[in-house]
């Protein structure tokens, strides 16, 4: 599960989270890699601004707002006409989904192992919350509903709520209940690579990796073409990179992969080509086409590796490039 939350953090829209619930065995301890996680999709999540909502709040002010409470006005000022005790609804920050976001934070800064990257990037989130009621720690999150106004804050409350917990649910029965999940794991494998490919390029050598790039196969433009990223240098493609989530045939990764990325190559004009595939039982491999000296590249990433070991197998391919 752990591995898992740690792919969907590079997701895009992970629109997985299910409403009915499920048990499962719960593991001790919060996984660091989920750090990783909740740092990305909460940035998603703001990256329009911080969500706003209407909090109503009671007062004894001097100035009239909102609706004067006849009851404790008379029963606390006996009559006296200031202060007064007043509610009026404030249009604020301050509401449960940006105190979820902010408690999920503040406890993931509190963990132990969790890389100083991450621990970088949910210090800067903290800050922009600054204006968020903090929760005591062992305090009950408020409650939330999802709407169509807190749509692209969703994934990261689901991620939150976890954090929050202090727990890794584990996908076998038990007895700890928490909200289903059916995600496309061939679309999240996908959206990883892409990200995390894209990231170490441009650390390394900068310019602008494209996500599904349009190309054209023909002269006439008839034949279209989306390979998963192209990478540009000074606006000329350099390298070209396709995901794949599939099982290999036991003779080795299917025919067809190659035949399309060979298509990519000739249509981009570059020497080589990349697949990245979720391990199975194969292991990667190179190929080497007759007559056309366009070399094709299989990497298997395997999934089941800790995060480090992942991403650390993604910079030795962009090494490559």
């Amino acid at each position: 599960m752990d591995r898992l939350l740690f792919l969907v953090g590079y997701t895009a829209d992970p629109k997985g989270w299910r409403d009915e619930l499920v048990h499962l065995e719960v593991r001790e301890g919060l996984i660091p890699a989920v750090a990783d996680a909740l740092w990305r999709q909460t940035e998603r999540a703001l990256r329009q601004g911080l969500l706003q909502g209407y909090r109503t709040a009671e007062e004894t002010s001097y100035v009239l707002r909102g609706r004067l409470r006849e009851a404790d006005q008379l029963r606390r000022h006996h009559g006296r006409p200031i202060p007064m005790e007043i509610r009026h609804d404030d249009f604020t920050i301050d509401i449960p989904e940006n105190q979820i976001l902010l408690a999920a934070i503040t406890r993931l800064l509190r963990v132990p192992r969790v890389s100083g990257s991450s621990r970088r990037r949910l210090a800067a989130l903290r800050i922009r919350l600054a204006g968020v009621t903090s929760l005591i720690l062992g305090a009950r999150l408020p409650s939330w509903q999802p709407t169509r106004l807190n749509a692209r804050y969703q994934a990261a409350l689901r991620l939150a709520e976890i954090v929050w917990r202090a727990t890794s649910p584990e996908h076998a029965p038990g007895p700890t209940v928490a909200s289903g999940f059916l995600f496309d794991l061939p679309k999240i494998f996908e959206d990883f690579v892409t990200v995390a490919v894209s990231e170490e390029l441009h650390d390394r050598f900068g310019g602008i990796a494209y996500p599904q790039y349009p190309c054209h196969l023909d002269e006439s433009l008839a034949v279209r073409m989306k390979p998963d990223l192209v990478w540009e240098l000074s606006g000329v493609p350099r390298a070209v990179v396709d995901a794949k989530y599939k099982q290999e045939k036991p003779a080795g990764y299917p025919d067809a992969d190659l035949y399309q990325m060979l298509a990519y190559c000739t249509a981009l004009g570059l020497p080589r080509g990349h697949l990245i595939y979720a391990e199975g039982n194969g292991s990667g491999a190179s190929h080497v086409v007759r007559h056309a000296g366009i070399e094709i590249i299989c990497h298997a990433l395997n999934l089941a590796s800790e995060p480090e070991a992942i991403l650390s197998h993604i910079s030795k391919i962009v090494s490559e490039f």
